[in-house]
C-alpha cells in the first residue's frame, strides 16, 4: 500500500476510495454547519428587528393613549382648579343647589324640580368640608370663614375635569385617527364654558360628566358588537346601565342621551333579528340582558336615590307642601296639629288631594273671569287660612247647626254615604258644582264657590264616600269605627249629589288669573280607585271634642311618595315659564347658543370682585356649529357616491360612518331641539351637553376631510386647529377664570355687540 499524505486532520489515500467519501462527507458537513450559522444568524436579526420595532410600537402606545390623555387630564384638573376660590361670593345658581345640599346637612325636606343625585352629591362635598349646613348660601352673599366652600367647588369641578379623559377615550374608541382625537379632548379642556361651570356649585359639570359617559360606553359596545355576550361586553353594557342611571338621576335632560342609547340598541336588535342563523332562544337573551342593564338597572338606580332622598330628609321643612298629608306627618316637627279624631259637623278643616297635585282645597274673593262667574275654587300646597273650611248639613236636609255647632246639644259625626255640604270659612261660600264646563281640562264641570250661609241651593250638597281605612301603630287606635271619617287616616271621595260627579284634581293648573294654582273639577269617575277624586282631612279643630294628642299616624307609602313627588317635579318644570311682564336678562333663546350670540353674566358686575361670563369658546362654538351644517352634506355625498357605485359600503364602513358621525348628530338634535320647542324660561347652560355633540360631529367631517389628505395639507390643517383652539382659549381665558378691575380692560374682547362682557 502507498503512504498515505495527510491533509488537515484526514489522511488521504487516493488509492483508498473509502477514505475520499469520508472526505467528502465531511466536507459537506462543514458546508451546512456554515449554512445553518448563518440561516441562525439571520433568524436572530430578524427576531431583534421584531423586539426592536415591537419595543418601539409599545412606547408609542404608552405615549399615545396614557401618557398623552394623563398630560391633558392633569391640564383640565389645573384649568378647573385655578383660583377656583378667588370669587367668595355665592356665585348665580350655587344660591339654590348650595342651599339643597345644605337641607341633606340639616335633614329638612325641601322640593326641586331635578331628582336627587346631584344635590346628593354636592350634600357629600358640603359634608367633607365640614359644613354645619347653617349658611344659607343667599345669592351674591359672601361667604363666611367657616364655610370651606373651596373644597365643595373642587369636587364639582373634579366632574369636569374628568370630562377630558372621557372624551379622549370616545373618540378614540368612535376610530377616528389620532390627531383628530387629540383635538377633540383639546377642545373639551379648553371649553370657556365647560370651565366656568365646573368652578362653581353646580349640577351642570355632573350632567356633562354623566352624559359624556353614557355615550362612551354605548361607543364601547359598538367596539366591542362582534363579541356580543362576552365577559367584557356585559360589563360594559352594564356599565352603560349605570351610567344611564346616574345622568337620569341628576337631571331628567338625561333622558336625551338615553333615548340615543335606545335608539341604537333598537338598531342592534333588528339587526340580530334579521340574522337568520340565530337561534330564536339566543335572540331573546339579547332582549332580556338589555332590558334588565338599560332598562331596569337605571330604573333601580333612579328609585334608590329617592329612597336615600326620602331617608335623609326625615325633618319639616320647606318643601313640604309638594307632599301627601302621610308624608308630611311622619316628618319631625310636622306643622299638621293634633286634632279630634272624630270628623263631625261643625268641624273646621283643611281637606287635601291625593291627585297628582296633592294640595290642599282652596277658595278666594277672586271670580272666574268666564263660565259662572262665581268665585274660584283650586288647589294649594302652601298654609294659608284660606283653605280652612267647615262641614254643614246639606241644603236638602233643611238642618242648621247651632251657636255650639250641635244640632241641640247632639255632636254628628260625618258617616259614609251622608250628605254634606262645605262651607269655606273666609269668604263664606259653599262649595259648589253645576253643569259649566271646566276652565283647562276638557269634559269636566266647573267648581264654584256660590252664595252663602243663607243663600244657596241643592247644587252644593256632596255625598261622602269613604273608599279606604288605614290603621294606626298605636293599638289604642287601631280599631277605630270604619264607618266615620276621621283626619289623616280615612281616604273619601265627594260625589256631588244633583250631577253624580266626583270632586277632583285634574292636575293641571289656572293661568295667570288663577295664581297658576292647581285646578279642581267636577269630574265623572268610573273607577272607586282613581286617585285624582280621593281626598283626605289633614288638619282637623273642633272646640267639642278632646285632641288626640297620642295618635300615631300610619306610614306613607314609598311608591305614592315617589309618583307624587315625580310628578311634583313636573309640574314645578312646566311652570317655569317666562314672565311676560318682567325682563330677564339672563335668560336666551335656542337659536342664540349655537350662534353664540348671547352669554350670561354669572354674578354681579361690581369691579371689586372677580367676574364669571359664561359663553362657549368662540372657536369652539362657531366651527362645531359650522361642521352640524355641514355634516348633511358629506352624508348625501357618500349616499351620492354608493348610489352611483362609485364608493362601496359594507358593513363595518356603514357602522363607522353611524357612530362617528350620525349619532353624534342626532344626540346634539336630542340636545338641542327639546329646548327650541318647549315652552318653559331657557339659559345658556342649557346647551351644554348639545355642544360636545357638536364637537364630535367637527371631529366626523375633520376626520373625514383630511384622512386621504396628503401630509403638506393635512398636518398644517390640524395645527392651525390646535394653534386656534389654544389662542382663543388664552384669549377669552378671563370669562372663565375671572375678570378683575375695570371693565373697559376687556373691551377686546366685545366681538359681538349682543355680549355684555365690557360693559
Amino acid at each position: 500500500m502507498s503512504k498515505a499524505k495527510v491533509t488537515g486532520f484526514l489522511p488521504i489515500d487516493t488509492d483508498d476510495e473509502s477514505l475520499r467519501e469520508r472526505h467528502v462527507d465531511q466536507s459537506k458537513a462543514n458546508t451546512s454547519d456554515i449554512q445553518g450559522e448563518q440561516l441562525d444568524c439571520s433568524d436572530q436579526l430578524e427576531k431583534e428587528h421584531k423586539t426592536k420595532k415591537g419595543e418601539q410600537y409599545t412606547t408609542l402606545k404608552i405615549l399615545r393613549d396614557i401618557i398623552g390623555p394623563l398630560l391633558l387630564t392633569i391640564w383640565s384638573f389645573y384649568l378647573r382648579f385655578k383660583r377656583i376660590d378667588q370669587n367668595n361670593y355665592v356665585v348665580w345658581d350655587e344660591a339654590h343647589f348650595g342651599k339643597f345640599g345644605s337641607y341633606y346637612i340639616k335633614h329638612e325636606y325641601y322640593h326641586d324640580v331635578h331628582p336627587p343625585l346631584g344635590k346628593m352629591l354636592i350634600a357629600l362635598s358640603e359634608w367633607i368640608a365640614g359644613f354645619d349646613g347653617q349658611f344659607d348660601f343667599s345669592s351674591n352673599n359672601a361667604y363666611p370663614e367657616n364655610v370651606n366652600f373651596k373644597i365643595m367647588r373642587q369636587f364639582n369641578a373634579t366632574f369636569g375635569a374628568l370630562c377630558t379623559p372621557v372624551a379622549f377615550f370616545t373618540a378614540k374608541w368612535m376610530g377616528f385617527n389620532y390627531l383628530t382625537v387629540y383635538l377633540i379632548a383639546t377642545m373639551v379642556t379648553l371649553e370657556h364654558s365647560y370651565i366656568a361651570l365646573s368652578k362653581f356649585i353646580l349640577l351642570d359639570s355632573m350632567l356633562l360628566f354623566f352624559s359624556m359617559t353614557t355615550f362612551a360606553c354605548m361607543v364601547k359596545l359598538y367596539t366591542l358588537r362582534k363579541q356580543q355576550m362576552t365577559r367584557k361586553w356585559s360589563l360594559w353594557m352594564l356599565l352603560t346601565g349605570l351610567s344611564i342611571g346616574c345622568v337620569c338621576s341628576v337631571k331628567w335632560v338625561g333622558l336625551f342621551i338615553t333615548v340615543v342609547v335606545g335608539l341604537y340598541t333598537c338598531i342592534e336588535l333588528f339587526l340580530l333579528y334579521c340574522d337568520s342563523g340565530l337561534p330564536r332562544i339566543k335572540y331573546y337573551k339579547h332582549w332580556l340582558i338589555r332590558i334588565i342593564n338599560l332598562i331596569v338597572i337605571p330604573f333601580l338606580i333612579y328609585l334608590y336615590c329617592f329612597k336615600i332622598h326620602f331617608v335623609l330628609l326625615y325633618k319639616s321643612g320647606t318643601g313640604d307642601s309638594t307632599t301627601n298629608t302621610l308624608f308630611q306627618i311622619n316628618l319631625e316637627g310636622t306643622q299638621i296639629e293634633a286634632g279630634p279624631r272624630d270628623v263631625v259637623f261643625g268641624s273646621e278643616l283643611t281637606i287635601r288631594s291625593h291627585g297628582l297635585s296633592p294640595n290642599l282645597l282652596h277658595s278666594h274673593v277672586q271670580l272666574y273671569p268666564e263660565g259662572s262667574g262665581q268665585r274660584q275654587i283650586t288647589g294649594y300646597g302652601f298654609a294659608d287660612s284660606n283653605n280652612v273650611w267647615k262641614f254643614e248639613f246639606s241644603r236638602s236636609s233643611g238642618l242648621e247647626l247651632d251657636q255650639n255647632g250641635t244640632l241641640n246639644g247632639k255632636i254628628i259625626p260625618i258617616t259614609d254615604g251622608m250628605e254634606v255640604r262645605l262651607s269655606h270659612k273666609n269668604t263664606g261660600s259653599s262649595l259648589h258644582s253645576h253643569d259649566v264646563p271646566s276652565h283647562v281640562s276638557r269634559g269636566n264641570f266647573e267648581v264654584s264657590g256660590y252664595g252663602s250661609q243663607s243663600v244657596g241651593d241643592e247644587k252644593d250638597d256632596w255625598i261622602i264616600e269613604i273608599v279606604k281605612q288605614m290603621d294606626s301603630p298605636n293599638p289604642a287606635y287601631s280599631n277605630e269605627n270604619s264607618t266615620i271619617l276621621h283626619p289623616v287616616s280615612t281616604f273619601f271621595r265627594l260625589r256631588h249629589k244633583v250631577l253624580g260627579c266626583y270632586l277632583a284634581s285634574t292636575g293641571l293648573t289656572y293661568p295667570a288669573w288663577g295664581f297658576k294654582q292647581a285646578e279642581i273639577v267636577c269630574k265623572d269617575s268610573w273607577s272607586r280607585r282613581d286617585k285624582s277624586t280621593w281626598w283626605n282631612v289633614e288638619d282637623h279643630w273642633n272646640n267639642n271634642l278632646e285632641a288626640a294628642k297620642d295618635y300615631i299616624p300610619p306610614k306613607s307609602n314609598f311608591w305614592t311618595d315617589f309618583i307624587l313627588t315625580n310628578f311634583a317635579m313636573a309640574s314645578s318644570n312646566s311652570a317655569l315659564v317666562p314672565d311676560e311682564d318682567k325682563y330677564d336678562s339672563l335668560s336666551s333663546d335656542a337659536w342664540e347658543w349655537p350662534t353664540l350670540h348671547k352669554g350670561l353674566r354669572m354674578c354681579s358686575w361690581a369691579g371689586y370682585i372677580p367676574r364669571y361670563y359664561l359663553m362657549g369658546s368662540p372657536f369652539n362654538t362657531w366651527i362645531s356649529t359650522a361642521s352640524l351644517i355641514i355634516f348633511p352634506f358629506v352624508v348625501l355625498f357618500l349616499l351620492y357616491r354608493w348610489r352611483r357605485q362609485t364608493l362601496y359600503l359594507s358593513d363595518d364602513k356603514i357602522w363607522q360612518v353611524a357612530i362617528q358621525g350620525i349619532f353624534p348628530f342626532i344626540s346634539w338634535m336630542t340636545h338641542y331641539l327639546p329646548f327650541v320647542m318647549m315652552g318653559r324660561v331657557t339659559y345658556v347652560h342649557h346647551y351644554v351637553p348639545a355642544l360636545y355633540f357638536a364637537i364630535l360631529v367637527f371631529g366626523f367631517v375633520i376626520d373625514f376631510a383630511l384622512t386621504r389628505a396628503h401630509w403638506i395639507v393635512k398636518y398644517p390643517i390640524y395645527l392651525s386647529l390646535f394653534g386656534g383652539c389654544i389662542y382663543i382659549y388664552n384669549l377669552f381665558a378671563p370669562i372663565c377664570q375671572g375678570m378683575h378691575g375695570d371693565r373697559a380692560e376687556y373691551s377686546s374682547l366685545q366681538w359681538l355687540s349682543t355680549w355684555d362682557i365690557a360693559f
